[in-house]
C-alpha cells in the first residue's frame, strides 16, 4: 500500500507542479506579451528574476528541510500557498490596473509598464512558494524515497511530466483568446484552484515512512555544504554531471521563453496545439521508456543519443517552415529535451550522497534553473535584438521571434562534448588503475 501511495503521490505532485510551471514558463511570456506588450528585454528579465528567486528559495528551504529531516509539511503547505499565489494573477488586467493607478488610465504605455512590473514581482512571489514545495522538498522527498533499483523508472515518470503538463495546458487552453483579459482571469483561477486541491490531498497521500535523518550541523554550514572544495573533490561525478546539466539547460532556455510566440506569431500556426499534442504524447512515451533504459545502460550510453536527437530537432525547426516538418522538428526536440532531463535527473540523484538530498537541491537548481534562466534568455534576447516588429492597435510595438533561436540553442550545447570527454578520460584512467 505504501508503494502504491508513493507512485500516486509521485504522479500527482509531479504533474500538478509541472502544470503550474508550464503556465509560468510558457504562458506568462504570452500573457505579458499580449496583455502588456512586453519586449524581449522584459520577457528575459521576468525569466531571470524568477530563476534567481527559485534558486535562493531552493537553497534556503532545501537546507531547512534537511535540518528537520521532514519534507511532507513543506510540500503540502507549499502547494497550498502556491495555489493562492497563482490566483493573484487573475487580478492583473489593464482595466483593473487603470482603476488602481488613475495616472495610467489615459496612457497605454504607462499602464503596460505597470502591468509588466506587477507580473514580474508576483511571478517571484509565486516562484518562492512553488520552489519551496516542488524544487526543494518534493525533489528531496523523491530522492529519499527511491534507490538505485527504481530511480531511473521514477525519474522517467518525473521527467515525462513536463510534457504531459504541456499537453494538459495546451489542450485546456485551446479555447483561450490570448488577447481577452477575461480568458486569462479564468485560466489563473482554474490553475490556482487545482494546485490548492493538490496541496490538500498531500496530507493524505505523501508517505514519509523513510524520512531523512535530521542534520545536526548548523544551518549555515548545511546551507553551504555543497559548495565546499572538499565535497566537490570527493564527488566529481556529481559536479561534472551538474556542469553538463547547466549547459543543457542554457540551450533549452535560449528558445523556450519564445516557443509559443514563434509558433503563433512567426509561423502563424494558430492550431499549434493540434500539431503539438501528438508530438507531446509520443515524446512522453519515449521518456518513460528511456528512464528504464537508464537503469540498464547507465549515464553516458543514454545521454549522448538524447543530445543527438535534441540537436536534430533544433536543425529541423531552424531550417523548415512546412507544418509537417515543424511537427517532426518539435517531436525530435521534445524527445531529446525530456529524455535528457530524465538522464540528468537520475544521474544527479544517483550521485547525491545518502541522506543529504535537501542540501544538494540548491546545487541542482543552480544548474537547472538559475544559470540557464539567466544566461539562456539573455542569449535569446541578443539573438532576437534585430527581430521584425509589428505595430499594435494602441500604437505600441511587438517583436516577432525568428528561427535563429534554435540555431543558437544548438551552438550552446557544444561545450557538453568537452565535459563528456573529461568524464571518459577519468573513467578510462580509473579502469586502467583498477
Amino acid at each position: 500500500m505504501q508503494r502504491k501511495r508513493f507512485w500516486i503521490a509521485l504522479i500527482l505532485f509531479s504533474l500538478i507542479g509541472q502544470i503550474a510551471w508550464v503556465v509560468e514558463n510558457m504562458y506568462f511570456n504570452v500573457f505579458i506579451y499580449h496583455m502588456f506588450n512586453a519586449s524581449q528585454s522584459e520577457i528575459a528579465l521576468m525569466v531571470q528574476a524568477s530563476a534567481v528567486a527559485a534558486t535562493l528559495t531552493t537553497l534556503l528551504i532545501g537546507a531547512a528541510s534537511d535540518r528537520v529531516g521532514k519534507r511532507k509539511a513543506f510540500i503540502t503547505v507549499g502547494y497550498l500557498l502556491w495555489g493562492i499565489s497563482i490566483l493573484v494573477f487573475a487580478a492583473l488586467r489593464v482595466d483593473w490596473i487603470a482603476k488602481l493607478f488613475p495616472a495610467a488610465a489615459q496612457d497605454a504605455a504607462k499602464a503596460a509598464a505597470i502591468g509588466v512590473t506587477l507580473v514580474i514581482v508576483f511571478d517571484c512571489v509565486m516562484t518562492f512558494f512553488g520552489s519551496t514545495a516542488n524544487d526543494a522538498c518534493f525533489n528531496a522527498w523523491l530522492t529519499d524515497s527511491t534507490d538505485e533499483t527504481n530511480r531511473g523508472k521514477a525519474e522517467g515518470i518525473n521527467a515525462m511530466m513536463p510534457l504531459m503538463a504541456i499537453l494538459v495546458v495546451f489542450g485546456g487552453t485551446m479555447w483561450i483568446d490570448k488577447k481577452d483579459p477575461a480568458h486569462w482571469t479564468l485560466l489563473f483561477l482554474v490553475i490556482g484552484g487545482v494546485v490548492l486541491v493538490s496541496g490538500a490531498l498531500g496530507f493524505f497521500l505523501i508517505d514519509e515512512s523513510r524520512p531523512a535523518a535530521p542534520v545536526t550541523d548548523g544551518y549555515i554550514k548545511t546551507l553551504f555544504y555543497g559548495f565546499r572544495p572538499r565535497i566537490i573533490r570527493t564527488n566529481p561525478d556529481l559536479y561534472l554531471s551538474l556542469i553538463c546539466f547547466t549547459i543543457f539547460g542554457i540551450s533549452i532556455q535560449v528558445f523556450m521563453p519564445y516557443l509559443i510566440l514563434y509558433y503563433t506569431e512567426a509561423l502563424h500556426l494558430d492550431n499549434y496545439v493540434l500539431i503539438m499534442a501528438p508530438a507531446i504524447l509520443l515524446a512522453a512515451a519515449a521518456t518513460v521508456f528511456y528512464g528504464r533504459l537508464y537503469d540498464r545502460l547507465g549515464y553516458r550510453k543514454t545521454l549522448i543519443p538524447a543530445l543527438v536527437v535534441l540537436v536534430l530537432g533544433y536543425a529541423f525547426l531552424y531550417l523548415f517552415r512546412n507544418t509537417a516538418l515543424v511537427f517532426l522538428g518539435s517531436l525530435l526536440m521534445m524527445c531529446g529535451y525530456l529524455c535528457g532531463m530524465a538522464v540528468f535527473g537520475a544521474r544527479i540523484r544517483d550521485c547525491t550522497p545518502l541522506g543529504m538530498a535537501g542540501r544538494f537541491q540548491g546545487l541542482r537548481i543552480i544548474g537547472q534553473v538559475l544559470i540557464p534562466g539567466v544566461v539562456g534568455p539573455e542569449i535569446g534576447k541578443l539573438v532576437l535584438k534585430g527581430a521584425e516588429t509589428v505595430k499594435n492597435n494602441d500604437g505600441t510595438f511587438s517583436f516577432i521571434p525568428n528561427a535563429n533561436i534554435f540555431l543558437w540553442a544548438g551552438i550552446v550545447l557544444l561545450p557538453i562534448a568537452i565535459v563528456i570527454g573529461i568524464e571518459l578520460y577519468r573513467a578510462g584512467k580509473a579502469k586502467k588503475h583498477a
